[in-house]
C-alpha cells in the first residue's frame, strides 16, 4: 500500500512538470504589415478665421494632425497615436476657446472624443478584429470631419451676421439722411 502512494505520488510530480512544460502561453503575432484606415484621408479645410482661432487652441493642431496620421497606420503605430488621441481630444473639451464654446460644437466634440476611446479600446483588445478597426477609424474620421464643418459654419454664420448688420446700419444711414433733406426741404419751402 505505501509502496503504490508512493508511485501515485511519482506520476502525478512527473505528470505536473510535463504540464507546465507543454502550456506555455502563445501569445498572437500582430502583423505590421497590415494597415488601417484611408492612406488618401483629407480632413476638410478649415476657413481663414476658424484657422486663426484654432490656433489659440493649441492642443486643436496637434489633435487634427494624429487624426490624419492613423489613417494608413500599422497596429503599432495605432496603439500610440489613438492613446494621443485620447488625451488630445479630452484637452480639447476641457479648453475649448469662448468663441467656440456652443452647444453644437460641445457635442461633436463629445462625439469625437466617444470615438477615439472607442477605437483606442479596440485596438486594445487581445483578439484583433481588422473589420471593427476599419469602422472605428472610419467613424472617428467622420466625426472629426462634422466637427471641422460645424466650426467653419460658426465663423460662416459670423460672418453673414456682421455683413447683415453692416448692411443694417448703412440703411439706416441712408434713410436718416433721406429724412434729413426732406425735412431741409421742407424747412426751405416753408421759410419762403
Amino acid at each position: 500500500m505505501y509502496f503504490i502512494s508512493l508511485l501515485t505520488l511519482g506520476f502525478l510530480v512527473v505528470s505536473c512538470g510535463n504540464s507546465s512544460e507543454e502550456t506555455q502561453i502563445q501569445l498572437p503575432t500582430i502583423d505590421t504589415a497590415v494597415r488601417y484606415g484611408n492612406k488618401n484621408f483629407t480632413l476638410p479645410a478649415l476657413s481663414p478665421n476658424a484657422r486663426e482661432e484654432a490656433i489659440k487652441w493649441s492642443v486643436y493642431e496637434d489633435f487634427e494632425n494624429e487624426i490624419t496620421q492613423i489613417n494608413g497606420s500599422n497596429i503599432e503605430a495605432l496603439l500610440s497615436s489613438t492613446e494621443r488621441l485620447v488625451q488630445f481630444s479630452d484637452s480639447l473639451i476641457k479648453t475649448v476657446p469662448p468663441t467656440l464654446n456652443e452647444q453644437a460644437i460641445s457635442s461633436r466634440l463629445l462625439v469625437t472624443k466617444t470615438r477615439a476611446n472607442l477605437l483606442h479600446q479596440e485596438i486594445r483588445l487581445s483578439r484583433l478584429d481588422s473589420l471593427a478597426i476599419e469602422t472605428k477609424i472610419e467613424q472617428l474620421n467622420q466625426a472629426t470631419k462634422n466637427l471641422i464643418v460645424r466650426i467653419n459654419e460658426k465663423f460662416t454664420k459670423q460672418s453673414i451676421d456682421l455683413e447683415r448688420k453692416d448692411d443694417e446700419e448703412a440703411e439706416l444711414k441712408k434713410q436718416k439722411k433721406f429724412q434729413d433733406s426732406v425735412f431741409q426741404v421742407e424747412l426751405r419751402d416753408r421759410d419762403n
